[in-house]
């Protein structure tokens, strides 16, 4: 009998000792036969390093002097990680005995399949979805992402709605199991981004490049994350917005772009207008932050991201409606109500 594919599952940190002491004696009981641990640690200040090294010698530990984002942060870490799969996982991830096992057989039974990710529960309320991805990414013609679960700041309850492995857009980076050679192969993340959506940007070049994004939610794993974005986290909205852009830019063909993104445009002016009406200053600003340096990427520097390598791949988890429109307007507030899965993706 063949051994198991190694995985190796590389936790970004920075200032997160309270949730390594917490979670990792929980990921090292992870039932499979051929994984390893690795901490990446992005110039924590606190005592995160030293921690690992008096009880977890034995895991691998690579070592930042800075914080250099996700996006860097993991092309930089990986690098130095020679396996068959990477699972990206945020150390704030509790997961269940078998969770990975289900990951690996859905890969290993179709070549075709690049990447996928698990159910993820909110840690918090363990009945319920968690936002950073839920049970699976999708993707408006907008630009706009939602999940299978989560749409805009509204989780579901878990009923088992979502229990059908199937293609999705994206990956959460919460918890995002990848065939390492595809990430190489796709140059990682757009390092650009810095941090926020840019495992849409790769499942989005992985897609164009022809392979495929799966929901995997036989495995099963609770984030406590951050959910919704707090007013006044003016960095968050501006790096949401600013690579929420360029992204659509990166990737649409020419003759959707000419026409989706002046629509995109105007639609962040109403998001931003009503955040000032409300007395949420702040999150104006970081939206006209956001437009302005678009254009600064656009005009300067393109050059530093990471453009698809071909855009003939058919998409998967693609919304062909206006998820404003339908959540906004038409008041739908679950995946269901908005998606027919057997005609929305093209």
């Amino acid at each position: 009998m063949s051994a198991e594919p190694k995985v190796s599952i590389v936790i970004l940190n920075w200032n997160g000792k309270k949730y390594l002491q917490q979670f990792l004696p929980v990921l090292l009981a992870t039932q499979y036969s051929s994984f390893e641990v690795v901490v990446a640690d992005n110039g924590s200040s606190d005592d995160s390093v030293s921690y690992l090294q008096t009880n977890y010698p034995s895991i691998k530990l690579i070592r930042f002097s800075e914080n250099l984002g996700f996006a860097k942060g993991y092309n930089e870490a990986l690098k130095q990680v020679d396996s068959d799969y990477y699972v990206l996982l945020n150390s704030d991830v509790e997961v269940t005995p078998g969770w990975l096992q289900p990951q690996v057989d859905l890969l290993e039974k179709n070549k075709t399949i690049a990447a996928c990710q698990p159910k993820i529960l909110s840690f918090n309320n363990k009945k319920m979805f968690e936002y950073a991805g839920a049970a699976g990414g999708w993707l408006d013609k907008y630009g706009y992402p939602f999940a299978k679960g989560r749409v805009f700041d509204i989780c579901e309850e878990d009923q088992g709605q979502y229990d059908q492995s199937e293609p999705i857009f994206w990956a959460s980076g919460a918890s995002l199991f990848i065939r390492s050679g595809i990430f190489h192969a796709m140059k990682g993340f757009d390092e650009y981004f810095f941090a926020h959506q840019e495992e849409i940007d790769l499942c989005w070049r992985i897609q164009l490049a022809g392979h495929k994004i799966y929901s995997c939610p036989s495995a099963v794993v609770y984030h406590i994350g951050g959910g919704t974005l707090p007013k006044g986290n003016s960095l968050k909205t501006y790096l949401n917005f600013r690579n929420n852009r360029i992204m659509l830019s990166k990737n649409l063909p020419f003759s959707k772009k000419i026409w989706i993104m002046p629509v995109r445009n105007f639609l962040d002016g109403i998001s931003a207008w009503k955040g000032l009406l409300t007395g949420d200053g702040g999150y104006f600003i970081a939206i006209l932050r956001a437009q302005l340096a678009f254009i600064k990427w656009w005009l300067f520097y393109k050059k530093k991201s990471i453009f698809p390598a071909s855009k003939n791949g058919e998409l998967s988890g693609y919304l062909k409606k206006n998820m404003v429109w339908q959540h906004f307007i038409k008041k739908k507030k679950k995946f269901a109500e908005i998606v027919d899965n057997k005609k929305a993706a093209g």
